[in-house]
């Protein structure tokens, strides 16, 4: 059934004179417009002092962030030496090749410009973000499948995929699709869950539990994922990927993020003129 609808679909939803507009394309907008909702509607419920042109602030400098440290992070973690040869390329968004890992150190970044622009604390837009995030992992994965790339390894389940091209004829693990449903669909529901708690979760709760179980998720996934064709396993002939070996600091610095929390307790704010304060002295 998943191999019917994956040869079913094509990559370019639709096409208007000389421009083609991708799935991947719209997975983008889909994930940032998701995120911009449910920042927006935890803010209110947290009674955080969050306008409009706060938020725009927000998704602005996150959009920019996630961008730029995405695909400077698949430079600097997947080009294996390509880009030192090519360097014209590393900007070439249009050739593909997007990192998670540096779209999170760009996401981070960047809240730190927008904590300091609009005088809220670093570690509440954090929570936000992680809220927020789950929902482009999910779309963007979803386009992953849809463009055929980052499939799994071979496997005779009834459910495998034959992706075609330089992944051969065999039916391979739609790990595309794992990662949407673990990544994206089972943490969000975990962390929403928590979002609801009434008083909300102390600051840092929800950055430090999207970064341990996100880093326990792509550890498990990239069992079943095909690596890198351009790096391959890093140890021996069938062990560790890439992608598991940048998952293992995202859990010891959840881990830490959570032990940090615990000790401060930090309440996530009803009084927006004291959190504005306290941004103030973070600077």
């Amino acid at each position: 059934m998943l191999n019917d609808l994956y040869h079913a679909l094509d990559p370019v939803a639709f096409t208007v004179g000389p421009f083609s507009v991708r799935w991947y394309g719209i997975a983008y907008l889909l994930g940032f417009a998701c995120a911009a909702l449910i920042i927006y509607r935890v803010a209110k419920r947290w009674r955080i002092d969050l306008d409009e042109d706060s938020l725009l602030t927000i998704i602005i400098c996150v959009v920019v962030g996630v961008i730029l440290g995405a695909r400077l992070g698949y430079v600097v973690f997947y080009g294996n030496g390509y880009f030192l040869e090519h360097p014209a390329e590393i900007l070439a968004f249009n050739q593909g090749g997007m990192s998670f890992h540096g779209g999170l150190l760009g996401a981070l970044l960047a809240g730190a410009v927008a904590s300091r622009l609009r005088h809220i604390p670093f570690a509440t837009l954090a929570d936000l973000g992680a809220l927020a995030a789950p929902a482009g992992l999910f779309f963007g994965r979803c386009a992953n499948f849809v463009n055929g790339e980052l499939w799994g390894a071979v496997t005779d389940l009834p459910w495998g995929v034959v992706f075609g091209g330089s992944a051969g004829t065999a039916a391979r693990h739609p790990s595309q699709l794992y990662e949407a449903l673990l990544e994206g669909v089972f943490i969000f529901i975990v962390l929403y869950a928590l979002s609801r708690k009434v008083p909300p979760r102390p600051r840092g709760t929800f950055i430090g539990t999207f970064l341990v179980l996100y880093g326990i998720c792509r550890f498990a996934i990239e069992f079943v994922r095909q690596p890198d064709s351009q790096l391959g396993y890093l140890l021996g002939t069938d062990w560790v990927t890439m992608g598991q070996l940048l998952s293992i600091p995202l859990v010891i610095a959840g881990i830490a993020v959570l032990l940090w929390t615990d000790r401060k307790r930090l309440p996530q704010g009803s009084d927006p003129e004291a959190m504005k304060q306290e941004a103030r002295q973070e600077q």
